[in-house]
């Protein structure tokens, strides 16, 4: 007879949970409510914000929590509200957003009901796509004057960048050294700038905390350098197939891609033990 092993697995959706058409696979939802059934806690962790992500935890049924903007944001996914909800300040968003403009690049900010393109283009419309969100453009001036004139804070700024030249822009932003932020990247053609004090270890440690669960018996599960903070928190790390390579080597690796319905191996794998 099987009993909960892990009793929290904690995943990141895009590229991990989800495949690369935006759908979550039966053989994932099936195993995600099995393990709910018998009282583990699923959680899903995202850089994305709540809008790009409550429908979606909806649709596998989940209830109680899911951790959005890199853990600057824990949202109650029945009520929609958040319970954790942390920002860039003004002076900080603003002068992100004029070094992206300094490198022109296409960058989105965020506030709790909406997200903001200073480009309107083919790579918005398919980070649209992904997000179940359109954007507000703001295309007749500077971003940054927007941000300026509206005293705007953001939980996240958001470049889309050319792969090729990802790690090159990575840089450029570490050495800007805004003020309480760290840089990251979520895919090989986004860096999102973020809170310093949030993250998704922050986030496990949150939800281990509702769930009551101990920090050594919860799963953390991506496949982007962004993950690393909740693999190195959780309990078991594990980077699916088609992680970046540097996460796998700080990880475990599980032998299957988003596309192969990882989360459901790893459940069938690590969330239980035999009686």
């Amino acid at each position: 007879m099987q009993k909960i092993n892990y009793a929290l697995i904690v995943s990141d959706f895009d590229g991990t949970l989800v495949c690369e058409n935006g759908n979550i696979s039966e053989e994932n939802k099936r195993a995600i409510a099995e393990y709910v059934a018998k009282r583990g806690a699923f959680a899903i962790s995202t850089g994305r914000l709540h809008y790009g992500i409550l429908d979606r935890a909806r649709e596998l049924g989940l209830k109680g929590l899911v951790s959005c903007c890199q853990g600057a944001v824990i949202m109650d996914i029945e009520s929609g509200k958040p319970v954790q909800n942390h920002m860039i300040n003004h002076e900080t968003t603003l002068a992100i957003c004029r070094k992206m403009e300094e490198l022109d690049l296409h960058y989105h900010i965020y506030d709790f009901e909406n997200y903001y393109s200073n480009k309107d283009d083919a790579a918005l419309k398919k980070y649209e796509t992904a997000t179940r969100k359109k954007a507000i453009c703001v295309t007749d001036k500077p971003l940054s004057e927007f941000v300026k004139a509206n005293k705007m804070s953001s939980y996240k700024v958001l470049a889309m960048v050319d792969p090729k030249d990802n790690e090159r822009l990575f840089q450029e932003m570490e050495r800007a050294l805004f003020s309480g932020c760290i840089i990251t990247k979520s895919a090989d053609y986004l860096i999102e700038i973020i809170n310093a004090n949030y993250s998704k270890g922050t986030a496990v440690e949150f939800l281990a905390k509702y769930y009551q669960v101990p920090l050594e018996k919860t799963i953390g599960v991506g496949d982007q350098w962004n993950d690393l903070p909740m693999i190195e928190r959780a309990g078991l790390g594990i980077a699916v197939k088609n992680a970046d390579q540097k996460l796998k080597e700080k990880a475990v690796v599980c032998e299957y891609t988003n596309e192969e319905g990882a989360i459901a191996k790893i459940i069938e794998k690590y969330g239980y033990t035999e009686e």
